[in-house]
C-alpha cells in the first residue's frame, strides 16, 4: 500500500495533520495504537479532565453559590459512577467525531503499533500478531507524550496514580497528595478537592505553575489556598510506600534536611510529561534526538532523515494540543508545496481550574532576562461590573507592552473564563497590536472582557474604573 503521507499517532497534531494533508490532495493514512483516535488528549487527558472539572464545579455550585442567589436545592448527593459516565460520554463523542472526520476526508486508518521499518516504510503491528507494511513518500511522527515517572516511585494506577488513574478513581479519596504543582496537578487536585478530598500539593520549586508569570503564580496560590488546597513548596518526595489503607509519602526540603512522612489515600504523580518515542524504530533509520529525548527537527519540521518529519510533544516547545494542531497543519501545507507556519510567540496557555489562569506571550521574568524595557497595565476583577454581580472577583488582567513601541508582548489573566478572554489578546498580538489598539476597541458592557480593555488602558495609567 503506497501513500504520499503516513502519520503515526492520531492525537490533535496527528489527526489534524492527516485531515489537512488529505484536503490538499495527498493520499494519506494514519496509524493509531489505541482502539480509538484522539491520542492522550481526547482519551485520557484534556477532554475527560475538562468533563470532571465542569461536573465538580457544578457540584460545588449547588452548595456554595446557588443559595447566595436565592436558589435552594438541598444537600447535593454525589453519584461518582454517573459522573464518570458523564465524562466517558464526552470522550466517546469526541473520539468518534475524529474517526468520522478522518473517514470523511478520505484518510485511511490502521489500528496498531506503528514503527519505522526503513526509508519510506512504516510497519503496523496488529493486535492479532499480523502486520501491514505501508510504503510512503513522507512520514510524520505525532506520537505525543507519556507520563513522566518519579525515580523510586511505582505508579500502579490504584493508590499511586498518574493523570490517567486520577481520572478514573472509584471513590473520593479522603486525603489526596499531589506531587507537582503544574497544570495537571492543580487541575486534577481541584476536581477532587471540590468532591470532598483534603488535598496537599508537594512541589520541588518555590512556586506553583513553573514557567508562567511569577505574579500570577503567587496570587493564584493564595486563591487555591483560600479554597482549601494546601501546599508544600521547595519540597521533594523521596519515596512512596503503599500500605493497606493508602500510602506513606516521604517528603523532605528540596535543599536537603529532615524528612517527614505524610499519609494519603491516593498519591497523584504529576511532575510533567516526556516525549513518546520508544518502539518507533528511530534508531533503525538514524533519526536524531536531543538531550531531552525529543526528536530534532529544523524549522520545517524535518528530521535529519529525508522524508521523516515530527510535530507536537515529541519535538521542542510547549506540550499543548493546540500547538501540535498548528504544527500538523503547517507540515501538511509544507508537504503540499505551501508555506506552513506557526507563530510560537502567540501560543496561549490555559489552566482550567476555577478561576482559570491564561497567558500568551512573554512573562515579566522573561522580559527582564532578555533586557526588554516594558510597561505594565493591571486591572483587578474586583473593579469589573460583571464580575461583581456574578461574584467572580478573584484575579486580574495584566498587559505587558514594549516601552518604546507599545506593542503588546504578553498578557496574563487569572479569573473566570480566562481561557476565552485570552483569545482576544492572541488575535490582537497576531496583528502586532499595541496596548492602545486594545484600549481604543469598544468592548461590550457589562462583560468580563472590559477588564482586558481596562488593563490595556492602565498601561498608560488611564484606567477608568480603578
Amino acid at each position: 500500500m503506497s501513500y504520499d503521507l503516513v502519520v503515526i499517532g492520531t492525537g490533535p497534531g496527528g489527526y489534524v495533520c492527516a485531515i489537512r494533508a488529505a484536503q490538499l490532495g495527498l493520499k494519506t493514512a494514519v496509524v493509531e495504537k489505541r482502539a480509538t483516535h484522539g491520542g492522550t488528549c481526547l482519551n485520557v487527558g484534556c477532554i475527560p479532565s475538562k468533563a470532571l472539572l465542569h461536573a465538580s464545579e457544578a457540584f460545588e455550585e449547588t452548595t456554595k453559590h446557588l443559595p447566595v442567589m436565592g436558589i435552594s436545592v438541598g444537600e447535593p448527593q454525589l453519584d461518582l459512577p454517573q459522573m464518570m459516565a458523564f465524562k466517558q460520554e464526552g470522550v466517546d463523542g469526541n473520539t468518534k467525531g475524529v474517526a468520522f472526520l478522518l473517514k470523511k476526508n478520505g484518510v485511511e486508518s490502521f489500528q496498531g503499533v506503528g514503527r519505522l521499518a526503513g526509508a519510506g516504510r512504516v510497519e503496523v503491528r496488529l493486535e492479532d500478531g499480523g502486520n501491514h507494511l505501508l510504503e510512503t513518500r513522507n512520514i510524520v511522527i505525532a506520537t505525543g507524550s507519556d507520563v513522566a515517572n518519579l525515580p523510586g516511585v511505582t505508579i500502579d494506577e490504584e493508590v499511586v496514580v498518574s493523570s490517567t488513574g486520577a481520572l478514573d478513581l472509584t471513590k473520593v479519596p479522603e486525603k489526596l497528595l499531589v506531587i507537582g504543582a503544574g497544570v495537571i496537578g492543580l487541575e486534577l487536585g481541584s476536581v477532587w478537592r471540590r468532591l470532598g478530598s483534603e488535598v496537599m500539593v508537594v512541589e520541588y520549586l518555590d512556586r506553583i505553575l513553573p514557567g508562567m508569570d511569577g505574579e500570577v503564580g503567587k496570587q493564584f496560590q493564595r486563591i487555591l489556598e483560600k479554597q482549601g488546597i494546601k501546599f508544600r513548596l521547595s519540597s521533594k518526595v523521596t519515596g512512596v510506600e503503599r500500605t493497606n489503607v493508602g500510602a506513606k509519602v516521604r517528603v523532605e526540603p528540596a535543599s536537603g534536611g529532615t524528612a517527614e512522612t505524610l499519609e494519603a489515600d491516593v498519591v497523584l504523580v504529576a511532575i510533567g510529561r516526556v516525549p513518546y518515542t520508544n518502539g518507533l524504530g528511530l534508531e533503525t533509520v538514524g533519526v536524531q534526538l536531543d538531550n531531552k529525548g525529543r526528536i530534532l527537527t529544523d524549522n520545517l519540521y524535518a528530521t535529519n532523515v529525508t522524508g521523516i518529519y515530527a510535530i507536537g510533544d515529541v519535538i521542542a516547545g510547549p506540550m499543548l494540543a493546540h500547538k501540535a494542531e498548528d504544527e500538523g497543519v503547517a507540515v501538511a501545507e509544507i508537504l503540499a508545496g505551501k508555506a506552513g507556519h506557526v507563530n510560537y510567540g502567540v501560543i496561549p496557555n490555559v489552566v482550567y481550574t476555577a478561576p482559570e489562569v491564561a497567558s500568551v506571550g512573554m512573562t515579566e521574568e522573561e522580559l527582564k532576562k532578555d533586557g526588554i524595557a516594558y510597561k505594565t497595565g493591571k486591572f483587578p476583577f474586583t473593579a469589573n461590573g460583571r464580575a461583581k454581580v456574578n461574584q467572580t472577583t478573584d484575579g486580574f488582567v495584566k498587559v505587558l507592552a514594549d516601552a518604546g513601541t507599545d506593542r503588546v508582548l504578553g498578557v496574563h489573566i487569572v479569573g473566570a473564563d480566562a481561557g476565552n478572554l485570552i483569545m482576544e489578546v492572541a488575535v490582537a498580538m497576531e496583528f502586532g497590536a499595541s496596548s492602545e489598539d486594545i484600549a481604543r476597541t469598544c468592548h461590550a458592557h457589562p462583560t468580563l472582557t472590559e477588564a482586558v480593555k481596562e488593563a490595556a488602558l492602565a498601561v498608560e495609567k488611564r484606567a477608568l474604573h480603578m
